[in-house]
């Protein structure tokens, strides 16, 4: 079974071990990438990308966010989280809001050949001793949250993640060079699918579940 991902992490030595682990399972066809704007350029270049290995927090994406524009750009590309965080709760929002798996840095390379091919089969794939820590937690605020960004289209959640960053809609409509009419438009239509009644309360929303993660 062959296929071509993408390994995103900022750390050369990790990278090179990842891709090894990996090699039996996907081959050759592995891409890297140092940051997540490399990963955005590969993804555009490369359109048969089926799987990508995300670090949560490598230059360019924070948390939970870089996984949130994958699933939202790219919805036919698996998304694998790969970090050294190993809090369940993590782990149980990662999974929420679409990843196909959580691979601890910690975790050894034999079991991260098996977690691919299990993940390529289809299934979700966390490490089998947090799985029961990872099953307890049950937020249905941020699983209901995680269902409604995926009607967001890509300028959306754009706007969105311009709106959590305290942008005026005159300040997101000169970052994306479109009319501020334009953005008044696609705020309402955020507004709306998320359930909120102003841009504050999904503003926080957004940055409370996305910015988890202090280490990488």
């Amino acid at each position: 079974m062959h296929a071509k991902a993408i390994v995103a992490d900022d750390h050369p030595l990790f990278r090179s071990a990842l891709k090894h682990a990996v090699l039996s399972v996907l081959g050759d066809n592995i891409l890297e990438s140092a940051s997540f704007d490399e990963t955005l350029d590969l993804l555009n270049i490369h359109h048969n990308i089926e799987l990508v290995f995300l670090d949560l927090n490598m230059p360019g994406n924070q948390g939970l966010t870089g996984l949130t524009v994958l699933r939202n750009n790219y919805p036919d590309v698996l998304v694998v989280i790969v970090s050294a965080e190993e809090r369940p709760d993590i782990i149980k929002k990662a999974i929420d809001f679409g990843s196909s798996g959580y691979i601890p840095k910690s975790t050894p390379l034999p079991i991260i050949t098996q977690a691919v091919e299990q993940i390529l089969d289809g299934q979700i794939w966390v490490p089998e001793d947090m799985l029961n820590d990872v099953k307890q937690l049950n937020n249905a605020e941020y699983i209901t949250f995680a269902s409604r960004l995926e009607k967001l289209t890509p300028h959306q959640l754009k706007v969105l993640q311009l709106m959590a960053d305290g942008l005026l809609n005159k300040q997101i409509a000169y970052e994306l060079q479109v009319s501020e009419s334009t953005i008044k438009q696609h705020v309402s239509a955020v507004l709306n699918k998320l359930g909120f009644n102003n841009r504050t309360q999904a503003g926080v929303m957004f940055k409370s579940v996305m910015s988890t993660v202090a280490g990488g």
